[in-house]
């Protein structure tokens, strides 16, 4: 028998990142109020196919997409299962945390704006990184969570920093989703399935640590290893967050399901869905779903398959 070749599986694109939510409206409330997102579309499925993909017997989602520049987020909110809320002791070390970058064009204006609506913060304010820092020195970021506990991320690039796009002259106080950032446990085993199994490749890497970065994370003494990448097309990346100071947090328990409020998924559109199905198999990857899910037409994409990475954060395979 023949040994498949995998070197042109690749994943292509971050399409979207997926919350689970416990209210639709109130997210989409909160969202378009205070972030500016826009509506996409509005749908609600149900069936065997959906709860294969999700591993939730009997599913009924409502699923919100939204934009906000050229990037989507959906929330899926599973109107008959009510999941487990994000546990509120949450800290920024903990390995379910994982966190959406807005990105801004006035950091101090988006942060005042913010204010005005019911949010819990993280940051103490603003805060600005050292410019010893060579890959993200003079970067400003503020982290707070939505509603439901969410984390999330303001984020403004100085000239010198972050994509062209986000310096584009622009009217807009909010601007898109840079990348969502993810607690991990050991940057080499993430690095491996990220990098060497689907194919995304090292953007940069730095040390964040001393006073600003415990003010940014309300982690005291916080020192992280971060490693961002980018996928093929470029677009929303992922950062891998390594926490050496406190060091790592509690682990994703294993019986957390898709509708628990804690889950996000991060869709990656690949170029062959079951070939790189079959190479995750042979690396022994662990499987949400019990088969890769055919869907119509009508749907948000043509097919599925919900994969666990290295420490359980929740990555949806897509065919569009």
């Amino acid at each position: 028998m023949n040994t498949p070749t995998y070197s042109n599986v690749l994943m292509q694109k971050i399409r979207a990142i997926a919350l689970t939510v416990t209210n639709c409206d109130r997210s989409l409330d909160f969202y378009t109020q205070a972030l500016a997102f826009e509506l996409v579309c509005d749908i609600t499925v149900e069936g065997q196919d959906y709860s294969d993909l999700e591993d939730v017997t009997g599913v009924k989602i409502r699923i919100v997409t939204l934009r906000l520049g050229d990037e989507l987020i959906e929330l899926m909110e599973y109107l008959n299962i009510q999941g487990k809320p994000i546990p509120s002791d949450s800290q920024s070390n903990d390995l379910w945390f994982q966190h959406l970058a807005i990105v801004v064009s006035d950091i101090d204006r988006a942060y005042t704006h913010l204010r005005s609506f019911p949010i819990e913060a993280i940051s103490v304010a603003p805060q600005t990184i050292p410019p010893g820092n060579k890959a993200s020195g003079g970067v400003r970021a503020f982290k707070f969570k939505d509603p439901d506990g969410h984390d999330l991320e303001l984020i403004w690039f100085p000239p010198d920093k972050g994509k062209d796009k986000w310096h584009q002259n622009s009217h807009r106080l909010f601007l898109g989703i840079d990348h969502s950032a993810i607690a991990i446990s050991n940057t080499e085993q993430s690095l491996y399935f990220y990098c060497h199994l689907l194919g995304m490749q090292v953007n940069s890497r730095s040390l964040n640590w001393r006073a600003t970065q415990t003010r940014l994370d309300n982690l005291p003494g916080a020192e992280v290893r971060i490693t961002a990448l980018r996928p093929i097309q470029d677009g929303v990346g992922i950062e891998l967050l390594d926490y050496i100071m406190p060091g790592k947090g509690r682990t994703i328990p294993s019986d957390w399901k898709s509708c628990d409020i804690a889950k996000v998924q991060i869709e990656l559109v690949v170029n062959n869905l079951e070939q790189l199905v079959d190479k995750l198999q042979r690396n022994g990857v662990q499987f949400v779903s019990s088969r890769i899910v055919q869907f119509s037409g009508s749907f948000l994409y043509r097919q599925g398959c919900l994969v666990k990475d290295p420490d359980r954060h929740t990555i949806l395979l897509i065919a569009e």
